[in-house]
C-alpha cells in the first residue's frame, strides 16, 4: 500500500501542479484582496476536488462498461501522461502547458476566475483526470486500495490550497530557476510512471507473449 500510496501521491501532485497553479493564480489576482483570493482558491480547489473524485471513482466503471480493458487504459493512459511529462521537462520558462493562448486571454479578462481557468483545465485537466482513472484501475476494485488513491488525491488538493492561498509569497519565493527544476524532476518521475504504465498495458494485453524463465 505505501508503494500505491507514493505513486497516487506523484501522479496526482504532477499533473495537478499545485505550484504551477499557485504561480499563475498570482498573476491572475494581483489587484485582489487576501480575503478575495481566499475564497476563490477555496472555491476552486472544491470544484476540482469534485471533479477528479467523480473520474477517480467511477471513470474506470463507466470505461469498463464501453468495452474498454484495463490494459488498454493502462497503456492509454501511460502513453498521455508520459505526454505530460515530455511538456513538463521540456517547458519553456514563464508559460503554462495547460493553457492555450486563446484560453489564457480569456483568463486574464474574466473577473471570476475560480471555474475557469483554475478549478479547470488548471487543476483538473485531461491528465489529472486520466491519472485518477489509471491509478484506480489499478487497484483493480480493492477497497483499501481505492481509499489510498482517494486519500491520496485529498492531500494533494490540501497543499494544492494552502500554496493558493499563499500565491503571492510563493511567487516572491520560487524563482523562474527554481520553478523549471522543481517542474523537471516532477516531470522525470511522472515520465517513469508513465512508462511503467505502459509497459504494464502492453504486457496484461498479451501482444507481446510472456517468455517464462
Amino acid at each position: 500500500m505505501l508503494e500505491t500510496a507514493l505513486k497516487s501521491f506523484t501522479t496526482f501532485f504532477a499533473t495537478i501542479g499545485p505550484i504551477e497553479a499557485a504561480v499563475l493564480f498570482a498573476t491572475l489576482t494581483p489587484m485582489m484582496a487576501h480575503a478575495e483570493r481566499q475564497a476563490i482558491a477555496m472555491r476552486a480547489t472544491l470544484i476540482a476536488s469534485g471533479i477528479l473524485a467523480f473520474f477517480t471513482l467511477l471513470g474506470g466503471p463507466i470505461l469498463h462498461q464501453l468495452g474498454v480493458s484495463i490494459a488498454a487504459l493502462q497503456a492509454a493512459g501511460g502513453i498521455i501522461l508520459l505526454l505530460i511529462a515530455l511538456d513538463m521537462i521540456f517547458a519553456q520558462p514563464g508559460t503554462s502547458s495547460k493553457l492555450s493562448a486563446p484560453e489564457g486571454a480569456e483568463a486574464h479578462s474574466r473577473e471570476d476566475v475560480a471555474v475557469f481557468p483554475l478549478a479547470t483545465p488548471l487543476l483538473a485537466g485531461p491528465g489529472a483526470m486520466s491519472a485518477g482513472i489509471l491509478l484506480a484501475a489499478n487497484t483493480h476494485g480493492e477497497p483499501l486500495g481505492l481509499a489510498v488513491v482517494t486519500f491520496a488525491l485529498a492531500a494533494v488538493m490540501a497543499i494544492t490550497l494552502v500554496l493558493l492561498i499563499m500565491a503571492n509569497q510563493l511567487n516572491r519565493i520560487l524563482r523562474v530557476t527554481a520553478q523549471r527544476v522543481l517542474v523537471r524532476v516532477l516531470g522525470i518521475l511522472l515520465a517513469a510512471i508513465a512508462m511503467q504504465s505502459l509497459f504494464n498495458g502492453i504486457a496484461a494485453s498479451g501482444l507481446i507473449p510472456s517468455v517464462a524463465g
